[in-house]
């Protein structure tokens, strides 16, 4: 089906080859690949996306793995280009730094470290500090601006140089950083390697129980590899001479844990909600076959009612298009199979505005169309902040527009019933 992906046949963390395939996804391009009307002749191959898990220590992953040359050496987000991440960001370097009472000079490293945003903030508060990001020209942009950041994909060689160069590290952070790669053994003996004996591994994961409980499916992307929980990385951090003390729950990416993790002997007690979230995982048979078969069937059946909706408008001679060209996008139009239902795609982002869709090349435009050439049913896409587009566009639903939010429950929108919103 592809070129631009490799099957992996064991689990990213244990190795084992008991693996399930425990939910079909639809194959789709890679999903941030919008391109430019110069490119609308060249096919874009599709990768798989099918969700498997490992039988022996329960972790659920994409055996799919495309490319990361493709993925990330030409990444163009900044942190540094989002108000509410630099805000989080630095409430984070001061609670961390806080919390754990790191001196001031210690060593901070941050893998994936994006444009620095986070390390300026470290820096600010007396610290040294060493990014690590594989997107070339963002990575030199922050060693320009103060930042010094290694161009490269971290794992256990490149941790030897940096030791050997900069000594341990009290603290190491990834956000959102153990969800895309492949080589997770590799990466974990490098920060074990490079981990002060009292030092602490911080790290951002969107959390599978979530991705469950709150519809949050199309975050399975190509960019994602794996979609973690408790129960493996347990095991998994054990195995590499280190432990899984504490985590948190937070709010991002539709639902999200931040786990700390210490060496064997870092000398900080367990918190209580490791055991805890354990036993809710255990009740929940979050590591069996039983509950990703109903959540099939559940995506399924929203699927089957919004293309039963979509059709029937259409039918009418209603005009119908998407609102959100954002990763998250891609998979939800390719499993819900509406890459021909739709005549384009409204987004607010402008770098995205005048490029087309990955794989069926729908144009988007900016939400200035929605009064000027309003078409007649808007389905959002981006359903996870339908309300803020809802409230942003009510002006549509008032001249007679229908907005439909298809997760987590089929919603029809128009003037007559606006005040669901």
């Amino acid at each position: 089906m592809s070129q631009i992906s490799t099957k992996r046949e064991n689990c990213r963390l244990c190795g084992s080859k008991n693996l399930r395939l425990v939910l079909p996804i639809k194959a789709s391009p890679i999903a941030d690949a919008f391109v430019g009307a110069d490119k609308l002749l060249i096919t874009q191959p599709l990768a798989p996306l099918d969700l498997y898990m490992c039988s022996d220590c329960g972790h659920a992953q994409n055996l799919d793995v495309v490319n990361p040359e493709l993925l990330f050496r030409e990444y163009i987000f900044t942190t540094s280009s989002s108000k509410g991440l630099i805000d989080h960001f630095k409430k984070y370097a001061t609670d961390v730094v806080d919390h754990f009472k790191i001196n001031r000079g210690s060593l901070i490293i941050e893998l994936g470290s994006n444009d620095g945003t986070l390390l300026k903030f470290f820096k600010d508060l007396g610290m040294k500090v060493l990014g690590v990001d594989p997107a070339r020209e963002i990575a030199n942009k922050a060693t320009v601006s103060g930042i010094k950041t290694i161009p490269d994909y971290f794992d256990s060689e490149l941790s030897k140089k940096i030791l050997s160069e900069y000594g341990p590290a009290k603290l190491i952070v990834a956000n959102n950083v153990y969800a895309h790669a492949d080589q997770l053994g590799d990466i974990t003996k490098g920060i074990a390697q490079l981990l002060d004996d009292d030092g602490v591994f911080i790290f951002e994961v969107s959390y599978l129980l979530d991705i469950v409980d709150k519809f949050v499916f199309d975050t399975i992307y190509h960019e994602h590899l794996s979609y973690h929980s408790i129960k493996p990385f347990v095991q998994f951090f054990k195995s590499h001479g280190l432990q899984l003390f504490d985590v948190e729950s937070i709010g991002t990416k539709g639902g999200s844990i931040r786990g700390f993790v210490q060496k064997v002997n870092g000398g900080r007690p367990e918190k209580p909600i490791i055991q805890k979230m354990l036993s809710i995982e255990n009740e929940r048979g979050l590591h069996e076959i039983g509950i990703f078969s109903e959540y099939a069937h559940q995506i399924e059946e929203r699927k089957n009612s919004l293309l039963n909706v979509i059709k029937k408008l259409r039918a009418e001679g209603k005009k119908v298009v998407g609102y959100g060209a954002s990763t998250t996008v891609t998979t939800l139009m390719y499993h819900f199979e509406l890459t021909d239902q739709l005549d384009y795609l409204i987004d607010d982002n402008e770098r995205k505005h005048g490029l087309f869709s990955p794989g069926c090349h729908l144009p988007v435009v900016p939400s200035s169309v929605l009064r000027e050439d309003p078409p007649d049913v808007v389905v959002i896409l981006a359903w996870q902040y339908a309300k803020p587009i809802m409230e942003k566009n009510k002006d549509f639903l008032e001249r007679g527009g229908l907005f439909i939010v298809p997760l987590p429950n089929l919603q029809v929108i128009s003037k007559q019933n606006i005040g669901d919103i």
